[in-house]
């Protein structure tokens, strides 16, 4: 851009201003050296508009640049930084959240989706309340577990540590503290929104084998949790609409057992 405005300028300038300025009266010769000059700050002001235009593209682009790319306060935690501040955000009496849950059986390639609302108080309080496609609600007091299908006219009573114990079953939601304390945790490949954090349970058992958790980077919360077991099984939970609350009701943590319902004791 520049030789070409530089070549047009100095091709005004090789015009006969000169010859036609002996030729012509001084009122004359005065008038083209005018326009000659107009002409000059016409092009410098083309130059100095192009410039600026140019640098404003550059910085333009520059802030395009530095959004797809992870914000250098956020990029530069570390992954005891990111746990804590995951730690921090949970360290509230409970909170409630949509959730679409899709599972599957690897060698029976058979997947499975469902959709409903959890509620958790802490610690180790929860609610999955299955709406689709078919209604199930899980309770447990931390201690107890209840499993109710009202449209098998049926309740599955057990124990909590037999299945949310240790963080399993995603039962690291209603006690945070439990990533740090259960698991060996990396990071995983984490992208332009998330922190991508990979568990690995430091008791090995057949029922959970690897958790991956993505986070947040403007919130922190945990929006999606995929879990596999020792057959390669896998469930994803995507949360959404997550609200952290104040004083939640203990007597949604609580199931009393509806009359007639078949009942079903699990082991452990």
């Amino acid at each position: 851009m520049k030789t070409c405005v530089q070549a047009r300028f100095f091709r005004s300038q090789a015009l006969p201003g000169n010859t036609l300025c002996e030729a012509l009266p001084l009122v004359k010769c005065k008038l083209v050296n005018e326009r000659c000059r107009m002409k000059f700050k016409i092009i410098m002001i083309s130059i100095l508009c192009a410039l600026l235009f140019f640098e404003a593209r550059i910085a333009l682009c520059k802030d395009s640049f530095s959004e797809l790319n992870l914000p250098s306060q956020e990029s530069s935690l570390s992954l005891n930084e990111v746990i804590n501040r995951v730690e921090e955000r949970y360290d509230v009496p409970g909170f409630t959240a949509r959730f679409s849950q899709e599972s599957t059986i690897k060698d029976m390639n058979i997947t499975d989706t469902a959709f409903g609302k959890i509620s958790v108080k802490n610690p180790c309080m929860m609610r999955w309340e299955y709406e689709k496609p078919d209604r199930q609600i899980i309770i447990t007091d931390g201690k107890k577990l209840w499993v109710y299908r009202p449209d098998d006219n049926q309740v599955t009573i057990g124990k909590f540590p037999s299945f949310f114990g240790d963080g399993k079953g995603a039962g690291f939601l209603s006690d945070v503290k439990l990533i740090r304390k259960k698991f060996s945790i990396t990071f995983g490949k984490n992208r332009s929104n998330y922190y991508i954090l990979k568990l690995l349970p430091t008791d090995k058992s057949l029922d959970l084998s690897l958790i991956y958790l993505s986070i947040s980077r403007k919130t922190f919360d945990i929006v999606r949790i995929v879990t596999y077991n020792s057959y390669g099984d896998e469930t994803g939970i995507e949360m959404s609409d997550i609200h952290f609350t104040q004083k939640p009701d203990d007597s949604m943590f609580d199931f009393e057992i509806p009359e007639g319902v078949d009942i079903i004791e699990l082991d452990g």
